[in-house]
């Protein structure tokens, strides 16, 4: 298990406060933040830009050591114990970095083999294999220069896993990528986790790819921790309502008057706004899904439907939200 308690980090930078004169400032990136992954799950490290998630990441990673707190993998701590640690975790991130363009793919995977210790025989029975599992093994004696930006994060994968590690940090993974490359990404990803037991920490802007991947999801501000929990969760403890917008030609005293009677049995809340179009548009707002008995008055009253749009809040909502100030 990867257990990260009470973990700190905090830069030092010079600041100009006058023309001749400046002065160093400590700047916190991550403030005891404290989380934990265990093998088999994948788990979410959300928050808006600067929120500290790259910086989690690196640290967890040994590439950056905390100002304060702990973190251990499987027991072994990342400072005390960095050499151990690094034959477990590996980073992926996204875009085109952390590669060398004037090698191949296969160059590149036994430069940073040799960097984690592995031997040439490992890493000659290791490297095609990984080539064929990323699909880029035609183009393996290839430079990564002429390589496309789906083929390069193909090759970030296999450069992530060339030490067969316990615990994979993915920072923006598919950032660039196309639909297809994406999705491809995603489901090696599931199976990664589902049939070899790995652990892996997500960062993602994309919110649809959280949902689809992460069993678990910690928000982060500023570096500290404001919220805990699955995505369904999260949304439905900060958001209990949906919402309902009916366009209608009119809202007769009639519908009124049944909207009325209609929430004696049925809770939900009404108002009515000029529509962008022609008419007016009748809002409702419930926990409960109201539509068919709203849909069954409006029928009864003889009036059109010109426009329907059903509201539900999701888990890109409840980042913003909680971004803004708010708690869960």
């Amino acid at each position: 298990m990867l257990i990260v308690d009470q973990v700190s980090k905090v830069y030092r930078l010079k600041k100009r406060v006058g023309l001749l004169r400046s002065e160093w400032q400590d700047v916190p990136a991550v403030n005891k933040l404290s989380f934990q992954i265990e093998p088999g799950k994948i788990v979410g490290l959300l928050g808006i830009n600067g929120a500290g998630k790259t910086t989690t990441i690196k640290m967890c990673s040994t590439l950056l050591e905390p100002s304060g707190g702990s973190i251990s993998v499987n027991g072994l701590d990342v400072v005390k114990q960095d050499r151990q640690v690094k034959s477990l975790v590996n980073m992926i991130a996204g875009g085109e970095r952390m590669l060398y363009w004037r090698l191949t793919g296969r160059e590149n995977l036994v430069y940073f083999g040799h960097l984690y210790g592995l031997s040439s025989s490992l890493l000659a029975e290791r490297i095609p294999q990984l080539l064929k599992e990323v699909g880029i093994e035609e183009a393996a004696d290839t430079p990564v220069e002429r390589y496309s930006k789906g083929m390069k994060q193909r090759l970030q994968i296999a450069r992530g896993l060339i030490n067969d590690p316990k615990y994979i940090f993915l920072d923006e993974p598919t950032l660039g990528l196309d639909v297809a490359i994406a999705k491809h990404l995603r489901k090696y990803v599931k199976e990664l986790v589902q049939a070899k037991g790995k652990a892996v920490l997500l960062t993602s802007h994309y919110i649809q790819e959280v949902e689809e991947l992460c069993d678990d999801i910690y928000v982060i501000d500023k570096g500290r921790l404001i919220a805990h929990g699955t995505p369904e969760r999260l949304t439905k403890s900060l958001f209990k309502e949906s919402t309902l917008r009916v366009t209608l030609p009119q809202i007769s005293e009639s519908l009124a008057e049944g909207l009325r009677e209609l929430m004696q049995s049925h809770v939900f809340s009404w108002e009515v706004q000029e529509a962008a179009e022609e008419g007016c548009e009748l809002i409702i707002r419930s926990e409960a899904d109201v539509t068919s008995p709203i849909l069954a008055l409006i029928s009864s009253n003889k009036l059109p439907v010109l426009k329907l749009t059903s509201e539900h809040p999701n888990l890109e909502d409840a980042i913003v939200y909680l971004a803004e100030g708010r708690s869960a």
